[in-house]
């Protein structure tokens, strides 16, 4: 199965709120990064045991740890937990930057250093997700 087919066959296992509001924000962040590389993580280690919530990525940056190595790894992941969405905005330096910037005016949302959690999308300003989804392409591009 490839990326395009888990993504859809993804977003379609999500209950109905939830799955409209995953297509739409999907929709909403190929738009804003074209021609970004698409990735789906299973949220399973290597041995096949669940670590995290599957997500779905976009774009592409290069990680660099302390000890030198590299990864590639998206620069926008989306995932469904149990309360709501997550959106997450990998690869800023300034981990205060997304909570000053959009804490208090996306809504109703938790905003940390890389994630901003939501309920559902008529809880938060959208226009604002997607500025914070366009910062943190260019932060990381």
């Amino acid at each position: 199965m490839n990326i395009q087919e888990q993504i859809r066959d993804y977003i379609a296992s999500q209950p109905d709120t939830k799955r409209l509001d995953i297509e739409a924000l999907h929709k909403r962040i190929l738009l804003a990064i074209p021609k970004g590389r698409l990735w789906f993580l299973d949220g399973k280690d290597d041995k096949g045991k669940i670590v995290s919530n599957p997500n779905i990525g976009y774009g592409l940056q290069t990680l660099k740890y302390a000890d030198g190595k590299t990864k590639e790894f998206y620069q926008i992941g989306i995932s469904a937990n149990t309360k709501g969405i997550s959106v997450y905005i990998m690869g800023i330096q300034d981990k205060k930057y997304l909570p000053e910037t959009y804490g208090k005016t996306i809504g109703k949302a938790s905003v940390t250093g890389y994630c901003i959690k939501f309920k559902t999308l008529k809880d938060i300003n959208i226009e604002l997700l997607e500025a914070a989804i366009r910062d943190g392409v260019k932060q990381t591009s």
